[in-house]
């Protein structure tokens, strides 16, 4: 049985197997991100309520805006700073930043020179307040990362529970707050989502890290230079989030009718649920594989993997099965009558999102060995069959789409898979 630790800071946290204080680990993080995922929604509803369809139109594209900032670094940086703490001590992540920092400053000043130069296709508008905006959320959304990162690593999750509620509940009041008032600027909208980047500022010692520690002169196997690790999952966490949320705009560019289009939109969103709470509650993950990597516990790396393979296969099935017998129900109950698709295509879009949860651990545990290159390779190799599925299907582009993410989310978990069994043997026989 693992036991209940202190972080740095003195929170409580806790190693895999902790029995209770385990459980109110994972509740803390599951609960903060279903608040957050909802009180996001909450916000984008207000705005666009606030707005109308039309004036909305550049916050939607600020929204996406963020919601791939978040997938290119914030999640890349967090996992980043709980590994790199976990192998070599906080030290190393402090002398690491300003690599970081240089790679987040050049990403942002590239947002802003590329939004400005799309301004009008991308925003409608000719100022400057959205690519100024899109700008800020990209640097934002590193150092959040590196906060969440520091939370993880000090194993604070309770802290890191209420960052997740905190800066989408900000968002909310100041988004309710502009409605109340009348204001129907855009750009007033696009501040209120930046303001929820203040919970960056709401624990100090998160952007303190250690000077010196017993813990920072060893390399890690697997070890690899923050840049190279960063540039890897970012990669991958895009590809991988075009995938999981991006089946609704390839069926309307596929020439999918409006209905499809939102009955596909609402299915992803619905049975993508789970996957949201796995994000959040996957932070105590990276230490712990990581200090399994670092003691080259094989044994137990190769139990994980097999675990999570046989959990795969058997939560696709359950997922699949769903899909087909409740998932038309539930959709149209949620989303409205007429929002409704076949029980098949409900079927592949439950099945791809279960395999998205699993290829969301296999991550960690690819991200744990270092090996963040895999990623990428997982969903290129991925993208080929479900490419070709969708090009030489023929038929209903809706049917096509639904069979092509089922089929990348699954081959690319398979890669995953096959890459971290990989980096088991290597860790066997003393490959780093």
């Amino acid at each position: 049985m693992g036991r209940a630790v202190r972080g740095q800071d003195g929170d409580e946290g806790v190693r895999p197997g902790g029995g209770p204080a385990r459980a109110r680990t994972g509740l803390a993080l599951a609960g903060g991100s279903a608040i957050s995922g909802l009180l996001a929604y909450v916000f984008f509803a207000t705005a666009t309520r606030a707005l109308g369809p039309d004036d909305a139109a550049p916050m939607s594209v600020l929204w996406t805006w963020w919601a791939f900032a978040s997938a290119a670094l914030t999640f890349p940086i967090q996992h980043w700073v709980a590994r790199t703490a976990a192998a070599h001590g906080e030290p190393a992540v402090r002398a690491a930043l300003p690599r970081v920092a240089a790679v987040a400053a050049g990403l942002a000043v590239l947002s802003v020179v590329a939004s400005w130069l799309l301004r009008e296709d991308l925003f409608r508008l000719d100022g400057w307040e959205f690519p100024a905006l899109a700008g800020a959320v990209t640097a934002s959304a590193a150092l959040l990362g590196l906060v969440r990162g520091v939370l993880s690593a000090r194993r604070r999750f309770g802290a890191l529970a209420a960052n997740l509620v905190a800066e989408n509940a900000i968002r909310c009041l100041v988004a309710a707050g502009l409605a109340w008032t009348g204001d129907r600027a855009p750009a007033a909208y696009g501040v209120a989502l930046l303001a929820g980047y203040v919970v960056c500022l709401a624990r100090p010692s998160a952007l303190r890290l250690a000077r010196a520690s017993g813990d920072a002169g060893g390399v890690s196997p697997g070890s690899t230079s923050a840049t190279a690790f960063l540039a890897g999952a970012g990669a991958g966490q895009l590809i991988g989030q075009g995938v999981l949320t991006g089946g609704a705009v390839v069926l309307a560019l596929a020439g999918g009718t409006a209905a499809q289009v939102t009955s596909l939109f609402a299915a992803l969103a619905l049975f993508r649920a789970p996957y949201t709470l796995g994000v959040g509650m996957v932070a105590p993950l990276t230490g712990w594989f990581t200090r399994l990597v670092v003691a080259r516990d094989v044994g137990r790396l190769r139990a994980v993997t097999t675990g999570l393979i046989a959990a795969a296969i058997a939560g696709g099935a359950v997922a699949a099965a769903i899909g087909w017998w409740l998932g038309g129900d539930l959709v149209e109950a949620l989303f409205g009558d007429g929002v409704r698709l076949t029980d098949r295509q409900n079927a592949l879009v439950a099945l791809g999102s279960a395999f998205a949860i699993a290829t969301l651990i296999a991550t960690v545990v690819a991200l744990a060995h270092g090996r963040p290159a895999a990623l990428i390779r997982a969903w290129l190799i991925a993208l080929l069959p479900g490419i070709a599925w969708f090009v030489g299907a023929g038929g209903e582009p809706l049917d096509a789409t639904c069979a092509a993410f089922a089929i990348v989310e699954a081959v690319a978990f398979v890669v995953l898979a096959w890459e971290i069994r990989r980096a088991n043997a290597h860790l066997a026989t003393g490959a780093a």
